[in-house]
Formats: structure tokens, C-alpha cells, sequence
């Protein structure tokens, strides 16, 4: 399936220009990919209906964003872990990476895109602005224009255009493709939500309307059109960690897409959507279990201290690493008073301080919680 050619530019190197889009022809996927859609559209409904079940879904998810975004800002090459961005919105630590900066903005993006659909369709006004909450005021954001479709040619790889791995289409082929896209993206067609996003995913990252932040915002739009489609209530599949766990193929795969490759690349994405679903769904049981032990334990404290207890530990699983002043702001209590909060969880073997040889500006950290989602 011929999805576009290399044409030669004046400039002396060649470029993608996108055929129109979607191909007038039927995809025509194999029976053997659609029976792994099936598997996957089913783990998506086990993975909704076991965390609707959990009592902090909210506070769950918000662990789940802040992971899909240190792992879409890591195959951008951000050296900044999870822990890193969880320090950095608790304020635990004065040395902190500077490419941190990178998540935060992702997680800020992937909260606005959430509230934004509540009330706006996906379209390329969503995606501009989606962009530019993404990369304002970014570390790395000074040539990204923020929130515009470029108007002057990128390239992916190499130093120049004519030593670069891929060439995406020069801003007025661009304009032509992305409108093809839009309409794609509303069309209401038979092409299943599973297929469609691999689809989407694939095009806009083909078109890299952006002179940077493509990859991120792409890997945004995939979590952001399930939870638009109600495949899921609330958007807690995020693929960024399987893209980075085999980042040599997603890319290998992307350009197998440019040549027509596109079963190979949909049962790529679709392996990654059964594994991620599978890892969630054992993650989900894994917190379960943690919060029914650590909610029991809690709750032997005595009356009074067991109220602002089970409390804090909620407010943990949005952000399961504190130190005495967190404490002090979500109890009101004085810094004693929060420190005794904190010494109760550590006796407890619910937290345990961060870094064993700090004596003063101590942070705790809730281990259990926080390696269930790192042994994914």
C-alpha cells in the first residue's frame, strides 16, 4: 500500500509527500491481526472494569501520567525518572535534573488535553493547543515554536535534510496532509478505534507538523482518543513505556509504515496495547492488596489518629513521596504534629525516609506503592 513518495526538492534532498489519506483502497487487515485487536479490545475492558473498582482511581491515574510522561520524554533522549518528576511536585529535593522540566510539561499537557475534551472536539486546534502547553515555557522549547505548525522544513536524524533518516513534507504539502488528517480523525468510519489510533498515531508522526515536540504530542493523542472513544472511562493505558522499552523497532516500525508497511506496524502497536493492559491490570491488583493492608494498619491507630491517618494515606497515592511540610499542609497540623503523622507511617512500614543519611530537609517515601508501577 503506497501511502506517499519521496520527491526530489530544489534544495537538493528528497522528501515524504503523503498520497491522500486514508487510501481509497480497503486496509485490508489479515484475520491473524484481527484476531490480536480482539485480544486486545478485551484486556482494554478487563483493564476498565478492575480499576473502576479501585476507591483512589484519580489518584492512581495521576501515578500513570506522571510514568507515561518520563518514559515519552525519555525517548526523546530527558534523562529525568519518574521519582524525579514525583520530587519535583512534592518540592523534597533542592537537586533535581533540569530536564525534569520536560515531564512536568507533559503531565501538565496530558491533564489539559483530558479537561479540554470534555467540551472540544479533537482537531487541529486541539492539537496546536495541546502543543503548547506542552513545549511553553519548556527547557527545550526555545526553537519549538509553541502551538504553530511549522512553517519551514525538519527532518529526523542527521545534521542536515540530506543526511536525515526521514524527511517529512515541506509546509505546503503539509497543509494538504494534515487536512486529510483532520477529517480523518472525524470520519465516521468502520475502521475500529484500536486500528484507528495506530493509524493516527503513524500519520501525524509522518507529517511532524511541528519543528519539535512530535513525538511527544503524537503518544499524547493516543491515550487522549481512547478515553474519547470510551474505550476506557478513565485514560489509564499509556504505551510511551512499551515504546521505550523497544525503542529501535518504533522507529523502525514508523518507517516500515512510510513504505507501506502498515499491518506490521498496527500488530506492533496492537502487542504493545495487550502487554501494557496486561502489566496494568496486575498493577491494579498489586495496589489493591496494598491499600487494604496499609488501610487495616491505620486504622489500629486510636480514633482521633486514625481520621487524619487513613487521610494522609489516600492523599499518598497521588503523591507517595512527602516530607514534613506536605504533612503539615494537608493536616493543618504544626510541624511536630506532622512529624509525629510521619514517624506513625514509618513505624508502621508504610514510609521509610528516602535518603537514609539525611538529617535535616528529610523526605519519605511510600516503597511499596511507588515499586508497583516501577516493576512494570
Amino acid at each position: 500500500m503506497r501511502l506517499g513518495e519521496l520527491r526530489q526538492q530544489s534544495a537538493g534532498y528528497k522528501a515524504f509527500i503523503p498520497n491522500k489519506f486514508p487510501p481509497g483502497e480497503e486496509w485490508g487487515f489479515t484475520k491473524s491481526l484481527m484476531l490480536k485487536h480482539s485480544e486486545a479490545a478485551m484486556l482494554i475492558g478487563k483493564l476498565d472494569g478492575i480499576t473502576q473498582l479501585l476507591p483512589d482511581i484519580d489518584f492512581f491515574l495521576f501515578m500513570y501520567v506522571r510514568k507515561d510522561a518520563a518514559s515519552s520524554s525519555q525517548i526523546e533522549g530527558t534523562q529525568a525518572t519518574m521519582i524525579d518528576a514525583i520530587e519535583a511536585e512534592a518540592k523534597t529535593a533542592d537537586k533535581l535534573p533540569k530536564d525534569v522540566d520536560d515531564i512536568l510539561h507533559y503531565v501538565k499537557a496530558l491533564n489539559y488535553g483530558m479537561e479540554r475534551l470534555k467540551e472540544f472536539p479533537m482537531s487541529l486546534r486541539f492539537i496546536r493547543e495541546l502543543h503548547k502547553v506542552l513545549m511553553e515555557g519548556a527547557r527545550s522549547s526555545h526553537h519549538a515554536d509553541p502551538g504553530e505548525f511549522r512553517k519551514s522544513q525538519n527532518w529526523i536524524g542527521g545534521t542536515t535534510p540530506a543526511s536525515a533518516r526521514f524527511v517529512p513534507p515541506p509546509p505546503n504539502d503539509m497543509q494538504t496532509a494534515l487536512g486529510d488528517f483532520e477529517n480523518f480523525l472525524h470520519a465516521k468510519d468502520s475502521v475500529l478505534p484500536l486500528l484507528k489510533i495506530g493509524l493516527i498515531h503513524a500519520q501525524f508522526e509522518t507529517i511532524h507538523p511541528f519543528l519539535d515536540g512530535n513525538g511527544r504530542t503524537g503518544r499524547l493523542l493516543i491515550s487522549l482518543y481512547l478515553w474519547q472513544q470510551k474505550m476506557l472511562e478513565r485514560p489509564v493505558l499509556f504505551l510511551s513505556s512499551y515504546f521505550k522499552r523497544h525503542q529501535q523497532e518504533y522507529y523502525d516500525r514508523l518507517d516500515g509504515y512510510r513504505r507501506g508497511e502498515v499491518e506490521q506496524w498496527i500488530n506492533f502497536l496492537l502487542d504493545g496495547v495487550v502487554e501494557i493492559s496486561q502489566q496494568a491490570i496486575t498493577t491494579a491488583k498489586k495496589i489493591t492488596l496494598i491499600r487494604e493492608a496499609d488501610m487495616e494498619k491505620v486504622q489500629t491507630l486510636g480514633k482521633r489518629a486514625s481520621v487524619s491517618a487513613v487521610m494522609v494515606l489516600r492523599r499518598l497515592f497521588a503523591l507517595p513521596i512527602v516530607n514534613v511540610n506536605t504533612i503539615g499542609e494537608w493536616t493543618s497540623f504544626s510541624r511536630p504534629g506532622a512529624q509525629h503523622v510521619i514517624d506513625r507511617f514509618v513505624n508502621l512500614g508504610i514510609l521509610e525516609q528516602k535518603d537514609k543519611t539525611e538529617t535535616y530537609g528529610r523526605s519519605y517515601i511510600y516503597t511499596r506503592y511507588v515499586d508497583a508501577f516501577a516493576e512494570e
